[in-house]
């Protein structure tokens, strides 16, 4: 049996409009299958005092050189936290001596770390990966290195079915213990958000478990927060060989299933030789109904009206846009879309996204590693801002922006993603005094990451 639900992200309106955010974070006894509920404030810091509940947990953070709120750069600067929340955040010299609500005075904080004038950021997101599968695909990379055609590839068993194949015979613990290990490297690189597909079972069970396994392991400790997204329309299985319209429908009708367990949002493949236009209108109408989220994989492989249809629908994100137009991209802009750029995926197919055209444009623009077993085995979302700025010609700042705010933007999760009172207290402390290091190190490495205003354990 696979992980019980725990309590799942609250909506927030509907359709596009849609936000997510955490109301409960449960705390995991020690099994995939076991979860004890932790009630969490999601209402300010304070709030646990006026209502006579026990004392709201301060910690100050001091000494911090460098602070990247989410929109600008603060030197010499200091963080308040209360319990899982920010409670303020500003120069050091500004200091309160007390902050309403939270606590009376300064000197009375629970705990004082001296960060010792690092470089300090919101926690970092992830807004596109793949996380649950089995086997590895490292034969087809090295074919594909070598010229290999995907014609080729699939001859030789390759290919997104190969993955399914591998998936679908891995019992369930052994998969779940191997997304766990993958989720675990995202935190500890300093990644506290990240999107999670599904899309390697194919079937509505394998499909709904992987829902499951995803909203229990992030139960766990030393894990992410996760939003997650149901991507039965990854490809068209073996089973359903000449029955393409039969697995649409399925897929159509598993949609309300999948939100009931967990789901966030529902993603289709739009490319051709995926799924079309008109497929992924249908599906993600669908999924609509039943209060997912709709995204879209866009002009990842071929140049598609698949964005003008993210445009259309008013996705919350359009991902890849490796092929991605002038008109794409006035279309995004104007629907209100977020793009999702993954230039890990770009750097290895020699794509060209239009990353200045919609920043430009002024389309919220967020990162994603594109963790695939056919792909890239990317963890690191420090990684991700380097190769934003040296392969897609981001600065620095419009990466950690992409990276944080834009990442918030995409999953419809405004409670993250910049260093501003209310929000979750998830935030990193670099090793590094400045931001640029993130374009020398290809993968800067944290000193240490708090998920909650709590600082995680090492593994």
């Amino acid at each position: 049996m696979l992980a019980a639900v725990p309590a799942r992200p609250v909506p927030i309106g509907t359709g596009a409009q849609r936000v997510v955010r955490s109301e409960a974070r449960p705390v995991h006894a020690g099994s995939c299958d076991a979860h004890v509920s932790r009630q969490v404030n999601a209402h300010g810091a304070g709030d646990h005092q006026s209502r006579g509940g026990p004392p709201v947990t301060v910690r100050l953070l001091t000494n911090i050189g460098r602070l990247w709120t989410g929109s600008e750069i603060l030197s010499n600067a200091a963080i308040v936290t209360g319990d899982d929340r920010i409670a303020w955040v500003g120069p050091a010299a500004e200091l309160p001596q007390r902050i309403p609500g939270v606590i009376d005075d300064i000197v009375d904080v629970d705990q004082v770390e001296n960060l010792g004038g690092g470089l300090v950021t919101p926690g970092l997101i992830d807004a596109h990966t793949h996380p649950v599968y089995a086997g590895n695909r490292w034969a087809e990379l090295a074919m594909r290195s070598n010229g290999s055609s995907p014609a080729e590839i699939t001859a030789a068993g390759g290919g997104v079915s190969s993955t399914v194949t591998v998936t679908r015979g891995t019992d369930p613990w052994t998969l779940c213990d191997g997304v766990r290990k993958r989720l675990g490297r995202w935190l500890r690189s300093g990644t506290t958000t990240i999107e999670a597909k599904t899309g390697y079972h194919l079937t509505r069970d394998g499909e709904l478990a992987s829902v499951r396994m995803l909203r229990g392991l992030e139960a766990e400790p030393g894990m992410p927060r996760v939003h997650v997204t149901f991507l039965a329309a990854h490809a068209v299985p073996p089973e359903f060989f000449g029955r393409r319209h039969d697995y649409i429908d399925a897929v159509s009708s598993w949609c309300a299933d999948a939100s009931a367990v967990g789901a966030d949002s529902v993603d289709v493949y739009c490319e051709e030789g995926r799924f079309t236009e008109d497929e992924a209108r249908w599906i993600l109408n669908a999924g609509r109904r039943s209060n997912l989220l709709p995204r879209l994989h866009a002009c990842g492989d071929s140049r598609t009206g698949a964005a003008r249809l993210a445009a259309e629908l008013g996705c919350a994100s359009a991902d890849l846009l490796h092929e991605a137009t002038e008109e794409d991209v006035a279309a995004l802009a104007q629907a209100g879309v977020a793009a999702v750029l993954c230039p890990g995926t770009a750097l290895q197919t020699s794509a060209r996204p239009p990353v200045r055209a919609l920043l430009d444009k002024g389309v919220a623009v967020a990162l994603g590693s594109d963790h695939t077993p056919g792909g890239t085995g990317i963890t690191s979302m420090a990684l991700v801002i380097s190769l934003a700025v040296s392969y897609l010609g981001m600065s620095v700042e419009e990466a950690l922006r992409a990276a944080t705010i834009g990442g918030a933007h995409a999953l419809r999760a405004p409670d993250r993603g910049a260093m501003v009172r209310g929000r979750l207290a998830d935030m990193v402390l670099w090793d590094a005094d400045h931001e640029g290091a993130f374009v020398w190190s290809y993968g800067l490495a944290p000193r240490r990451v708090w998920l909650g205003g709590e600082p995680i354990a090492a593994r």
